[in-house]
């Protein structure tokens, strides 16, 4: 049985029956490695073919240091290693976006809450400028009062006072007060 380097060398000039070798000798290994790492039969197999897929077509630029099993290996636990933060990253993405309840929202909540949004809307629209930036900055898109400092090129106090300010007068607004620009 040929070595692994004579295997090399003759994919290396197009020998086909080498690489099938080489895959014969290597894929029950790379498959148990990849099941115990990822504990899914169609994500190891997926894997095992990536690995050999990407392997056929590196050989040419391919200088081992060690042996090619351990490099297959190598392959395979960090391909399942990817595989997995990438399935993890889903799923979490996943269940941000499923919806709480498995009810039906009925006809009445959601006119409800339509109408909701539009008085915030509307309440939001008569903060001032600055007050209204902050808020939304904040609250929506998460930032820091100190990156959003830096963005309106104030004081971070000046930004938390803003802010401050703004959530007061949408209370008062959503509560049908009132108020008068001299009071904030």
């Amino acid at each position: 049985m040929p070595n692994d380097k004579i295997l090399i060398r003759k994919v290396k000039h197009g020998c086909k029956d080498s690489m099938r070798r080489i895959y014969q000798r290597y894929k029950d290994d790379l498959l148990t490695l990849a099941r115990a790492l990822s504990n899914d039969k169609t994500l190891a197999e997926d894997v095992v073919h990536d690995v050999f897929v990407s392997f056929a077509e590196s050989v040419g630029k391919l200088q081992l240091r060690k042996s090619l099993k351990v490099y297959l290996a190598a392959s395979v636990r960090n391909t399942v290693n990817d595989r997995l933060r990438t399935r993890k990253r889903h799923t979490a993405k996943e269940k941000e976006f499923v919806p709480t309840q498995t009810q039906p929202i009925s006809p009445d909540r959601l006119a409800a809450e339509k109408e909701t949004i539009q008085l915030l809307r509307q309440a939001l629209i008569q903060l001032p400028f600055e007050q209204r930036e902050a808020v939304l900055l904040h609250i929506q898109s998460g930032l820091t009062f100190k990156q959003i400092a830096a963005l309106q090129n104030v004081s971070t106090n000046t930004v938390q006072g803003r802010f401050r300010y703004g959530l007061e007068k949408l209370r008062a607004l959503l509560d049908g007060e009132v108020i008068n620009e001299t009071d904030k």
